[in-house]
């Protein structure tokens, strides 16, 4: 949303292709979108644990790639070239073959990209699970990508062969193309520099800087109101994530036990308070930036977007990974010194309380304030000239 707000700002027609739970969304910003997919709001109150059968896993897949090709190419109407956003958007390229435009590849953490410095991420709703034991990262990316041919390459040659385009060889290649952007912060979340000038890279990354949507919008008068109320509090919230099991009442627990008020944000598994008290108040899709430097720590699921807002915001942060690309971002915030991670597993008072401790440090507010200083923010205008460039201005 971010690229197409700065492209439309540039003079440029953008059309997102997404979810249909953000269409309201992109409304309100003047963006055209496209919805694809069945709503995903609900699946945060989901078991975590469950993992679709390989019948129910194969007509998923099918499904997906069928409303991709019909969806994006509907979106694609017009237009110079095709943004893929994440590892999902698996239609984008063929569509863009199809059409004889351009296409780049953008993923939003580097571990979601093949490189011999970090292994793969886990996505457990794929059947995916660790390795038993030390296992080499080479080893692992070649899992990886013939885990990828298993289970996406049936439906996509199928797709591509009835539109007239040849089979392909390597999905995940194919995907993520021999020059994917990194949209994500070089502080926060480098592309690692390799040990030797010699060693030839996969890939040819371009990182572009994190995508950060301008928020300009007030906080509410109630919300206002609460942190004139008393001293910064601490902000709980898991976004579009299932919250761990009984982390409201730890949460709220916890803090009390700091002498610290709690906002928690609802979300999409509709976190609410424990009880009446005063010192705890629940809120809805709020300017982030905007409240998390208000706040003296926050605690969140390590989420690509809440990791970056609350790291520009120079705000400590406790995080709470579930999946996938969260484990780096948590590794990343302990590494910059910024914050802290839990362990996995739903937290404990125990954990949750020193991990909070920790992030109420002064050493630690201070480290945030330094990385916040040199992080960037313009990531989203040097996407949208690079894509003008692209497309031929």
């Amino acid at each position: 949303m971010a690229l197409a707000v700065q492209l439309k700002a540039m003079g440029h027609d953008a059309v997102v292709c997404a979810p249909p739970d953000f269409h309201q969304w992109a409304e309100s910003l003047g963006v055209t979108y496209l919805s694809v997919g069945p709503e995903l709001r609900g699946t945060a109150k989901r078991n975590a644990g469950t993992v679709p059968t390989p019948e129910q896993r194969r007509r998923m897949i099918e499904s997906t790639v069928a409303e991709q090709f019909e969806a994006v190419g509907a979106a694609a109407e017009g237009c110079h070239a095709i943004v893929g956003g994440g590892g999902l958007a698996v239609a984008a390229r063929s569509v863009a073959e199809q059409r004889g435009i351009g296409h780049v590849h953008a993923a939003f953490a580097p571990i979601t990209l093949p490189s011999a410095h970090h292994a793969p991420p886990v996505f457990k709703m794929l059947g995916q699970k660790p390795p038993d034991g030390p296992v080499g990262n080479h080893t692992l990316w070649a899992e990886d990508a013939a885990r990828w041919n298993t289970i996406w390459r049936t439906a996509l040659d199928a797709r591509r062969a009835a539109v007239g385009l040849p089979p392909v060889e390597d999905v995940r290649s194919h995907i993520l193309t021999d020059s994917p952007w990194l949209a994500a912060d070089p502080v926060l979340a480098p592309w690692p520099e390799p040990s030797d000038p010699s060693e030839p890279s996969e890939l040819d990354v371009v990182q572009t800087g994190a995508w950060m949507l301008p928020d300009d919008r007030p906080l509410s008068a109630e919300l206002e109101a609460f942190l004139k109320a008393g001293e910064p509090p601490l902000y709980c919230g898991f976004g579009s994530m299932r919250a761990p099991e009984g982390i409201t009442r730890t949460m709220i627990d916890t803090a009390r036990s700091l002498g610290r008020r709690v906002i928690l944000s609802s979300g999409w598994a509709d976190l609410s308070p424990v009880d009446d008290e005063p010192d705890c108040l629940s809120i809805g899709e709020v300017n982030q930036r905007a409240l998390f430097r208000r706040v003296t720590a926050v605690v969140h699921h390590g989420g690509a977007g809440t990791t970056t807002a609350a790291a520009t915001s120079g705000t400590p942060q406790v995080i709470v990974p579930q999946m996938f690309d969260q484990f780096y971002f948590a590794h990343r915030v302990d590494r910059l010194g910024i914050g802290t991670a839990l362990p996995t597993g739903d937290p404990t008072p125990d954990s949750l309380l020193t991990a909070l401790r920790h992030a109420l440090d002064p050493e630690t507010a201070d480290r945030a304030r330094t990385v916040a200083n040199s992080m960037r923010t313009d990531g989203a205008l040097t996407a949208a000239r690079r894509l003008i460039e692209m497309g031929g201005g």
